[in-house]
């Protein structure tokens, strides 16, 4: 697996919690190299049948849009879940090209770093979360990289059981 950096290049807390959010979207890609569009598909755990690399990166990619451009910018959400499916964006993950996948994640990651650079780290968001509470920047990012270092150990887990890979 490819080898990242987890060292910030300087120590104020954006470029700290920048730097550890990059990491943690790094290692999606790094979990996911080599892996074959079919393996990348399979459900390995049977209580899970949602639990899929593609599955995961997508939910990663869905779960980013509604912390930045839902919470945080106030838009309309358009993610694919809905009342009676909100798994729906790791159902629909199968139907995509893995690769399409992984690179509307990191285009979408590339983006996301323009939206944090041009705001404060105080910033509130313009909707409020589910206990009322209008999180700032710096929550949602801490939020988001607990997330994705969280679905990295899902990652883990599926990818050694696909193909014995094992590593960072």
């Amino acid at each position: 697996m490819t080898r990242i950096n987890d060292t910030p290049p300087a120590w104020d807390e954006r470029t700290q919690l920048t730097t550890f959010l990059d990491y943690a979207r790094d290692t999606v890609r790094a979990k996911c190299e080599g892996v074959t569009p079919e393996n990348a598909r399979k459900a390995l755990l049977p209580g899970s049948p949602l639990m899929t690399l593609s599955g995961i990166v997508n939910h990663l990619r869905w779960v980013e849009y509604y912390w930045f451009q839902v919470v945080f910018l106030g838009e309309e959400d358009q993610g694919p879940w809905t009342v009676e499916d909100p798994d729906r964006e790791m159902r629909i993950a199968v139907d995509f090209p893995f690769p399409q996948l992984l690179d509307e994640y990191a285009e979408q990651g590339a983006r996301y770093r323009e939206l944090v650079a041009g705001s404060d780290l105080a910033d509130r968001a313009k909707r409020p979360i589910r206990n009322g509470l209008h999180v700032d920047l710096r929550w949602i990012l801490l939020h988001l990289t607990e997330e994705t270092a969280r679905h990295n150990g899902h990652l883990d887990i599926l990818r050694e059981l696909l193909d014995g890979t094992t590593g960072d």
